[in-house]
């Protein structure tokens, strides 16, 4: 579970709540209406966008930005480096064992490309259309959510100028002049709230997943091309390294020379 994303907005709530108790009532920010203008608007503009499938696998998308399940680069590291020490004593055949027990789809494709003597070029092609395709879905679920961030206060807006609309055809009554404008800007306060504290910052950390699990798969790629080619473990490992940045480098390297 990542516990950023969810301190963020349990955070995010409870200052907006403690700011408006301090001034006055929750009850005078309350508008089922104006929800369901916001909401149903945002929600009907995501579906003329989109296609429905991609709008109904958006809670599957929202797990994502929640969960904290990207495999570490020094896993995958350690992991092909122990591939390529077999492969070198026992041959390529001998990690046909290891890609049965794999998880990582991308990783056992590659491993059983390999022992299956497919030319290299072959193999980079196919997994490097594959990471490619993986990106693009990753894309998709970011911009989902980018346009219902655009969306919102776009709905927000409108649902002020409905409110504005009724507020002018009462003028006659002064009193209900101020009360009626408190109503019309709730909308836009929904608006504002909901893509900012909720739907913007879900796409950032999508984005933020993608590129992880994309460093992970090039990593991945490079290792498996390496074992094909027969490299030294040591290279290996250093090839895969210079994927990463400098400070996450050192730690690495830090930790490889803790356990030796």
């Amino acid at each position: 579970m990542d516990i950023a994303t969810i301190v963020g907005i349990i955070f995010g709530i409870v200052l907006l709540l403690g700011s408006i108790l301090i001034e006055g009532s929750l009850s005078a920010f309350w508008s089922v209406s104006s929800l369901m203008i916001v909401l149903g608007g945002t929600l009907a503009s995501t579906l003329i966008n989109f296609p429905l499938n991609q709008v109904v696998g958006t809670m599957k998308i929202i797990r994502i930005a929640f969960r904290n399940h990207t495999t570490e680069p020094g896993e995958i590291i350690g992991t092909l480096v122990a591939f390529a020490e077999k492969a070198r004593r026992e041959g390529l055949l001998a990690l046909e064992a290891e890609a049965e027990v794999i998880d990582e789809s991308f990783l056992k494709k590659g491993i059983q490309l390999i022992v299956d003597g497919t030319d290299p070029e072959l193999v980079r092609s196919i997994l490097d259309t594959e990471l490619i395709f993986v990106e693009e879905r990753h894309k998709q679920g970011a911009l989902i959510f980018e346009n219902m961030g655009a969306s919102a206060p776009a709905f927000g807006m409108i649902g002020t100028l409905i409110g504005l609309i009724l507020m002018l055809r009462n003028l006659e009554d002064p009193s209900t002049i101020g009360p009626g404008m408190a109503i019309a800007l709730i909308t836009t306060f929904y608006g504002s709230l909901f893509a900012n504290l909720i739907f913007l910052p879900i796409a950032g950390k999508l984005k933020i997943r993608s590129s992880e699990e994309i460093l992970n798969k090039e990593l991945m790629l490079e290792g498996i091309l390496s074992i094909q080619a027969g490299e030294n473990p040591r290279i290996v490992a250093e090839k895969m390294k210079s994927f990463l940045d400098p400070i996450a480098r050192r730690k690495l390297d830090k930790k490889d020379d803790g356990e030796n």
